[in-house]
C-alpha cells in the first residue's frame, strides 16, 4: 500500500523543508520495521520548487494472519485461503495508519526541533492514495475530508477496466489538496483511512479512545460525521463508542468557552460610559475568585475545567498558593495552558507548583481527592442538564475539596449587553444559563445533599433590578453558615445512580 505527501515552495521558503517536518531525509531511503511488514520512507523528488514523501507499505501476509487474534482481527470471507489472498497487501487500512503514526510520530503530535515554527505554518499540500477502500462510496469519502478543508477528488476503480459492464469496486483513488498544518493532515488520514475501511486489523480495546481523541484533538468534536467516525474507528463497539462521544462533547463545550467569554465580557464592559476603560468581566471574575481562595486560606487548588489556563496563571503568581492543578478534557486547551504559563521555561521550584491533567469531569478521579479547593469557573453552564449530577458526584462527592467555588452567567442580566440579542445565551455551546433564584435553588440542593454549607456573591455590577452579570457560589465542607445541620454524603444507591 502507498501514500504521498506533496508541497511547493519558493527559494525562500523551500518545499523540502518538508523533511524537517517528517524528520526524514530527503536524501536518503530509510526502512522501518512494523508488526505486519516494512515501511519505506523515501522522496521522489525533492527540490525547493516541489518536495513528494512517500510511504510504501510492504505487509506480510502470513505475518497478518499469524498476528491476527481473538474475533477483532479483522474483517473479511470467512474462508482459509481468504486468510491469505486479500487486499490487504495493497489497500489503504488501519495497517497503513498505524504505519503512518509509528514512522511520523513526531511529525503526528507538531512537533519540530530543528524549525519549531515550521510545525505552526500551513502548507499547500497534496495527498494521492492510489487505492483507498471506501464503505459508503465517494460521496463518504468527500462528506469526510470536505468539512476539514480538504478539496477532495475521489475517483472510483472500476472492477475491471476490460469488462465495464462489471461496475466499480468498493475503492476509490483519493487525492486531497489543501492549506494545513503537515500534523492536522496526519491526524486526518491516521483516523480516516481505518474509517473508510471500515476494519481494523487489531483488537481494539479501551485504548483505542485515547489515541482517537488525541489524533481527533481541534477537529473531530466539531465534524459534522463525528458519531459515524467515532462508531467506525472504534470497531462499533457500543461502550467505547459511548465514552468517546461522551468525552468529545466535554471537549467541545470546554475548548470554546474562555475565549468567547471573555471577548464578550470585554464588548459589553467597553460599552459603558465611563471615563476610563472599565476592567473586563472576566479579569474581576478572577479576581473574585482569588480573593475568596484567600479567604478560605486555600493552598492547594483545583481549577476544573482550566481551559487555556488564564486563572492558572493568576493563581501561579500568589506564592500562598503551594500547588495548582489545572484540569481539562481538551489536550489542545492544555497544550494553550502549559505555553501560557510558561511551563517549560519555570525554574524547578515553580514548575513543582503546577500540573496539568487531562480529565472529564463526568468521571471520578482519584487524583483529585485531598484539595483544599476546587474551581468551576464558567463550567456548568456547558453541560447537559441530564449529565450535571454526574459532575456534582464527582467534584462534590468523590474529590470532596474543603471549598468549592462555581461562577456561571446570570441570565437576568443579559438585558442589559447591548451586543446580545434578546433571547439568546451568552454563547453557542451554553446548555442553559440560571436565574439568581436557579442558581440558588441548585446550589443549595446540592449542599445538602452533599455536606456543604454555601453563601453567593456577586461578580461585576450589582444591577439594582437585575443584579449581576456573573454569580458565584461558595461551597465549605462541614460548616452550615445558616445555622442548620448539613445533609450527609449521598448513599451508594445515590453514588451509583450519579
Amino acid at each position: 500500500m502507498f501514500l504521498t505527501i506533496s508541497t511547493t515552495g519558493t527559494p525562500e521558503r523551500p518545499a523540502s523543508d518538508l523533511g524537517f517536518l517528517l524528520h526524514k531525509h530527503p536524501g536518503r531511503a530509510q526502512a522501518f520495521s512494523t508488526s505486519h511488514g516494512t515501511a519505506h520512507v523515501f522522496y521522489p523528488e525533492a527540490t525547493a520548487e516541489r518536495c513528494t514523501a512517500a510511504l510504501l507499505l510492504e505487509v506480510d501476509p502470513v505475518a497478518l494472519v499469524r498476528r491476527a487474534k481473538g474475533k477483532g482481527a479483522g474483517q473479511g470471507p470467512d474462508t482459509a485461503l481468504a486468510q491469505y489472498v486479500n487486499d490487504r497487501p495493497y489497500a489503504a487500512s488501519s495497517l497503513l495508519a498505524v504505519a503512518l503514526g509509528g514512522v511520523f510520530s513526531t511529525a503526528l503530535k507538531g512537533q519540530c526541533a530543528a524549525r519549531p515554527e515550521l510545525a505552526t505554518r500551513p502548507l499547500p499540500l497534496r495527498v494521492v492514495v492510489p487505492a483507498l477502500p471506501a464503505r459508503g462510496g465517494a460521496g463518504l469519502v468527500r462528506a469526510l475530508f470536505e468539512p476539514l478543508g480538504w478539496r477532495v477528488e475521489a475517483d472510483p476503480v472500476p472492477l475491471d477496466e476490460q469488462f465495464p459492464e462489471w461496475g466499480d469496486s468498493r475503492y476509490v483513488r483519493l487525492l486531497l489538496e489543501g492549506d494545513q498544518r503537515l500534523s492536522d493532515a496526519l491526524r486526518h488520514l491516521y483516523v480516516l483511512l481505518p474509517v473508510l475501511d471500515d476494519a481494523k486489523h487489531y483488537w481494539v480495546s479501551a485504548d483505542e479512545v485515547d489515541k482517537l481523541l488525541r489524533a481527533g484533538e481541534g477537529w473531530l468534536a466539531g465534524h459534522p460525521e463525528h458519531k459515524l467516525i467515532t462508531s467506525r474507528y472504534l470497531a462499533r463497539r457500543w461502550s467505547l463508542t459511548r465514552q468517546a462521544m461522551e468525552r468529545l462533547e466535554l471537549a467541545r463545550l470546554a475548548a470554546s468557552d474562555d475565549t468567547a467569554a471573555e471577548d464578550l465580557d470585554n464588548a459589553v464592559d467597553e460599552s459603558t460610559d465611563t471615563e476610563e476603560r472599565p476592567v473586563p468581566l472576566a479579569v474581576q471574575r478572577r479576581e473574585a475568585i482569588l480573593a475568596a481562595l484567600r479567604a478560605a486560606g486555600a493552598q492547594r487548588v483545583l481549577d476544573l475545567g482550566c481551559g487555556q489556563g488564564q486563572l492558572v496563571r493568576e493563581l501561579l503568581k500568589d506564592p500562598r498558593f503551594t500547588e495548582v492543578v489545572g484540569v481539562d478534557v481538551s489536550m489542545r486547551a492544555l497544550t494553550l495552558a502549559a505555553r501560557r504559563i510558561g511551563l517549560e521555561r519555570m525554574g524547578e521550584r515553580q514548575a513543582s507548583r503546577a500540573t496539568l491533567l487531562q480529565g472529564s469531569l463526568a468521571y471520578t478521579d482519584k487524583r483529585l481527592k485531598g484539595y483544599d479547593a476546587a474551581v468551576l469557573s464558567e463550567v456548568v453552564e456547558h453541560v447537559d442538564l441530564p449529565r450535571l449530577p454526574a459532575l456534582e458526584y464527582a467534584v462534590f462527592g468523590a474529590a470532596r475539596p474543603g471549598t468549592v467555588l462555581v461562577t456561571t452567567p446570570n441570565v437576568e442580566y443579559n438585558v442589559r449587553w447591548e451586543s446580545l440579542p434578546a433571547g439568546h445565551v451568552r454563547h453557542g455551546d451554553h446548555r442553559f444559563e440560571w436565574t439568581r433564584a436557579e442558581f440558588r435553588a441548585w446550589a443549595a440542593q446540592v449542599a445538602r445533599q452533599y455536606g456543604y454549607a454555601v453563601a453567593f456573591a456577586p461578580v461585576g455590577p450589582d444591577d439594582p433590578e437585575v443584579g449581576p452579570p456573573t454569580q458565584m457560589a461558595v461551597f465549605t465542607l462541614g460548616t452550615d453558615q445558616a445555622g442548620t445541620t448539613a445533609a450527609t454524603a449521598p448513599t451508594t444507591k445515590e453514588e451509583k445512580a450519579a
